[in-house]
């Protein structure tokens, strides 16, 4: 039996492109949010921060839960899909997206917040005093400021949906090649006593998990250098 099959092939390929296009969408989506949680003041903005971080506490069943039913054929999701002909976004490779950017967002969010904040105002008042326009300011000033905060946002997203499992079975469920991503299959050989199969997708997570923290203790230490 060839060892790298085409099942582990495909499962690899689907949770690099779920990972890559989520992580993608967090950053369009992060990036203005991050920037309104770390400029503005007021009680309402720690309310939208403590929603956004919700995936942090939340069991991912429970959030799973929800999302199947706002993707169902009864909810908006189903509502959607209806305008290519389909009755659900649950069980889609659409639907497993949604839910990785829902639940991966708070740790795209909050690092980029934290850079925003961590820059100050003194590059903004500067870039004010030279007659630079807020948006102009922004992408040239405060982006660049808090490029460490979007390499860990990113980092952080990519890994976290290519480890997420409750969540992604919940919506998901084990379709190959369309929603089986390494999570679901690992869990799905340990269910057939596929040993060998099994031991080299955790092996393999093992080796992806050591290079994302390997990744980013050498942001936290670049970052701390350009700091000082």
């Amino acid at each position: 039996m060839e060892v790298w099959s085409a099942e582990i092939r495909q499962s690899v390929l689907l949770t690099i492109e779920l990972a890559t296009i989520s992580t993608t969408i967090l950053l369009v989506l992060a990036t203005p949010l991050a920037w309104w949680l770390a400029r503005a003041q007021g009680w309402w903005t720690e309310i939208v921060a403590s929603v956004v971080a919700l995936p942090l506490v939340l069991p991912p069943t429970v959030l799973g839960f929800y999302l199947l039913v706002l993707l169902g054929p009864d909810g908006p999701g189903g509502w959607i899909a209806q305008l290519w002909g389909g009755r659900t976004l649950a069980f889609t490779f659409e639907g497993l997206v949604i839910g990785s950017v829902v639940y991966s967002m708070p740790f795209v969010v909050q690092p980029i917040r934290n850079a925003f904040t961590a820059m100050g105002e003194r590059p903004l008042e500067v870039a004010a005093t030279l007659r630079a326009s807020p948006l102009r300011t922004f992408w040239t000033v405060a982006v660049p400021l808090a490029r460490p905060g979007f390499l860990t946002g990113a980092v952080l997203g990519f890994a976290h949906t290519v480890g997420e499992f409750g969540l992604v079975l919940m919506i998901g469920g084990n379709i190959p090649g369309r929603t089986k991503v390494l999570s679901v299959a690992l869990f799905d050989y340990v269910e057939t006593s596929r040993w060998r199969e099994a031991s080299m997708l955790a092996g393999l997570m093992v080796i992806f998990a050591f290079a994302v923290i390997l990744t980013m203790t050498l942001v936290d230490k670049r970052a701390a250098r350009a700091a000082a």
